[in-house]
């Protein structure tokens, strides 16, 4: 028998369908053995030797292991192909203990049966940089979140954490509100002319100049007074076209998806949260049923910083392209793509396996986000091997007196890569008709002024960040690794240092004051400059072989000279009241929000001389939960309704799916479905069917959800005070009892 461990029992499953009956497929279900959860973990003493400990929760797994490993005549590790990978398969090795010199260890990019089989034939020794490039960060993670919380848990408040990425992201939100309170907007004035020929087939296209020069350079109007001038030059005087430019420009595709760019577009595209958007490639990648194909795999590794592709891959795409597009849609030569320097090119980019599985075709077999998802990278990789988008373009420029008045054009010739991924926006439509009513024009010539239109406007402050802008920022930065975004999203809005209001991140006051706090005492710690050195420098401990000792302690022995001093200080941040714009209306002054055991409330500043208190009414940003919309891929929101919390999609409107927040604790006896624990209004705990009003089944006891032998009635659990639980007859006159009995 030969044993193959894999990290999930998705990825087990689809390779067991490749391997014969020689081979036993089984999980780790990811990571053995970590770092304690309730401690340090790391011997700070001893050149931060890292204490690695058993999960608890993998004890009954690591015997089923060690058993099926003894009966093995060879054991192939096939955890997946990258650092965390790497260290699961040198943790089996240790805890199976394996010769770790063994040739042991194989690794694929797509789970297909011909991946499978080649790596099986070129096994390899565990990389022995991976592993370590993979313990530094973890290392360096704990020794920051575990040593810096607790300062900010004593001088702020508790509760509360710091990480080596998650606070470096938390400044760039926190930076770019304030850059939006600093910003003071600037006055500027447009003129806009709307102009048409007066002869032959065209004078009927009417179309929009802007000014934008005088005497041939650049002019920008800063006041009424400019702009009148401009108004009173050009009063009366002929619009001549005083040069014209045609010409035709190239759109080139996009290369196929890493990791990062996938997350920003299904944010961008789908709605998609970072965290449903990791969760669902994974699916895909490990394989998924599919109706009438079994468990497959769809897509190739999905953590990655490259864009290269394989050649047969490009060659699929080739003759796919040909074959269903035409071969106007092939370029010449095959589009290659160039990563960004110091990227990890292991992995090819994100592409589909089989490009024979179109998205038409797996519309109806696959749930809803992975169906849009799967769409999304099949058309992306497909567009990024085909021919570039055409454009005839056209640029003029109108004269009147010494202004000159441009107008731009471009309307599309052949549609290329678009055909398959759409780029078209909204804006892009808008420009696209307008390019096309541009009238053929000549120099010299006369034009019709219908209208002369100035307009006043402001500067706009910078935008605050979405999830998808925030992604890229990070990525260009050199902030966390992008398989790690988002995890560090997830934990900014556990933390409430950040909220989500409809797609834009904005920092809570709590966020504000923690990167303030850090900035005075750790600013490497939020420093995005330090924090890319940090990752470039862990990169090299895989790509050089660097000491990752040396590496942590360089970063420890200052940092820990940092903490000394913060908590030695005696400063001691005050969380400041929050005002509202709501007058006590009984002595006057600003409310201010307060928090309670039922929420947040508005009270008197002025207390006790003033003990006024309101319910709070005003929307309140809401508290984002990690639980996934399983109908969009938003994540859920808490919210307050008649009878109490409930979770709603924060995609609403477009999405008005909602889940109770109760804790589900059974089935009901009734119809089957979940049994709630609920409140009545006087607070006793009842058990209620979740399918309510359809189903009325209420119970004062917990339901097994099942009926009684002797009468038919459901029965009951109740705990007896030497903690027996009894299973009772919910009917009084019925006597069935019996004690519950211990699954272990």
């Amino acid at each position: 028998m030969k044993l193959v461990i894999v990290e999930s029992p998705a990825k087990a499953k689809t390779i067991g369908k490749y391997l014969g009956s020689d081979y036993k497929v089984d999980a780790s279900g990811g990571h053995i053995s970590d770092l304690p959860e309730k401690a340090l973990g790391v011997d700070v003493e001893n050149n931060f030797e890292p204490e690695y400990i058993v999960t608890s929760s993998k004890k009954s797994l690591i015997k089923r292991l060690k058993e099926e490993a003894k009966n093995a005549d060879e054991i192939w590790l096939a955890t997946d192909p990258d650092r965390e990978g790497e260290a699961i398969s040198w943790h089996l090795q240790r805890v199976l203990k394996l010769d770790p010199g063994a040739k042991n260890r194989i690794q694929f990019n797509e789970i297909t049966k011909s991946a499978v089989q080649k790596a099986i034939q070129n096994p390899r020794e565990i990389d022995m940089n991976l592993v370590d490039a993979q313990q530094a960060r973890r290392v360096l993670d704990r020794l920051v979140g575990y040593k810096l919380s607790p300062v900010l848990c004593k001088k702020i408040k508790g509760k509360l954490s710091a990480g080596r990425v998650q606070s470096s992201a938390l400044k760039i939100i926190v930076d770019r509100e304030k850059e939006i309170k600093a910003f003071k907007p600037e006055e500027y004035w447009s003129v806009s002319v709307q102009l048409q020929k007066t002869t032959d087939k065209d004078k009927n296209i009417k179309f929009k100049a802007l000014l934008a020069e005088k005497d041939g350079k650049k002019l920008k109007l800063t006041n009424k007074e400019m702009t009148d001038a401009v108004l009173s030059a050009i009063d009366g005087k002929p619009f001549v076209v005083d040069s014209v430019k045609k010409g035709t420009s190239l759109s080139q595709p996009l290369p196929p998806f890493t990791t990062s760019t996938m997350q920003q577009d299904a944010s961008s595209k789908l709605s998609m949260a970072s965290k449903v958007t990791m969760q669902t490639a994974q699916k895909l990648y490990e394989g998924i049923d599919v109706k009438g194909m079994g468990h497959i795999a769809l897509v190739t590794y999905i953590r990655t910083d490259s864009v290269r592709v394989s050649d047969d891959a490009q060659k699929a795409a080739r003759d796919y392209l040909a074959t269903n597009f035409g071969d106007q849609y092939v370029p010449s030569k095959p589009n290659v793509y160039k990563s960004k320097k110091n990227i990890q090119d292991a992995h090819e980019a994100i592409r589909p396996v089989n490009l024979d599985l179109t998205p038409d075709m797996m519309q109806d077999k696959l749930p809803r986000n992975e169906y849009r998802l799967y769409k999304l990278i099949y058309e992306r990789f497909l567009a990024s091997q085909s021919t570039p988008a055409k454009f005839d373009t056209v640029s003029a420029v109108v004269k009147a007196d010494a202004y000159g008045f441009k107008v731009n054009g471009k309307t599309l010739v052949f549609d290329g890569y678009q055909r398959i991924y759409g780029v078209a926006t909204k804006e892009k439509d808008e420009e696209n008709a307008e390019a096309s009513k541009l009238p053929n024009l000549e120099e010299g010539q006369i034009l019709k002024c219908n209208e002369i239109k100035p307009e006043q406007k402001f500067t706009k402050a910078p935008s605050r960040y979405t999830e998808s802008t925030l992604i890229k920022a990070m990525e260009e930065e050199g902030i966390g690794r992008p398989s790690t975004y988002a995890a560090t999203l997830a934990t900014l809005y556990t933390r409430t240092y950040v909220v989500k209001e409809g797609k834009v991140l904005m920092p809570t006051d709590l966020g504000i004051v923690v990167t303030d706090y850090l900035e005075k005492y750790f600013e490497n710690i939020v420093d995005t400059e330090f924090t890319a050195h940090m990752e470039e420098l862990l990169d090299e401990i895989e790509t050089k072989g660097h000491d990752w000792r040396k590496i942590v302690g360089d970063f420890y022995s200052p940092f820990h000279k940092k903490l000394l001093a913060a908590m030695n200080s005696d400063e001691k941040v005050e969380l400041g009241d929050e005002v509202s714009d709501v007058a006590c209306e009984k002595c006057g002054a600003m409310m201010i929000y307060k928090t309670g055991r039922h929420g947040k409330y508005l009270a008197c500043p002025n207390y006790p001389e003033c003990k006024n208190t309101k319910s709070l009414v005003e929307k309140q940003p809401e508290v984002v939960t990690d639980v996934v919309c399983d109908k969009c891929g938003g994540f859920m929101v808490e919210k307050t309704g008649r009878f109490g919390k409930y979770l709603a999609c924060q995609n609403y409107p477009e999405c008005k799916n909602t889940k109770s927040i109760n804790k589900v604790v059974g089935k009901c006896p009734e119809c089957g479905g979940d049994v709630l624990e609920r409140k009545s209004k006087k607070g006793n705990v009842f058990y209620g069917c979740a399918n309510y009003p359809d189903c009325q089944f209420v119970s004062w006891d917990i339901p097994t959800g099942t009926k009684c032998p002797d009468c038919g009635q459901h029965l009951v659990k109740k705990v007896q005070r030497d903690k027996t639980t009894l299973i009772m007859c919910s009917n009084r006159e019925c006597h069935y009892k019996t004690e519950e009995q211990n699954e272990n």
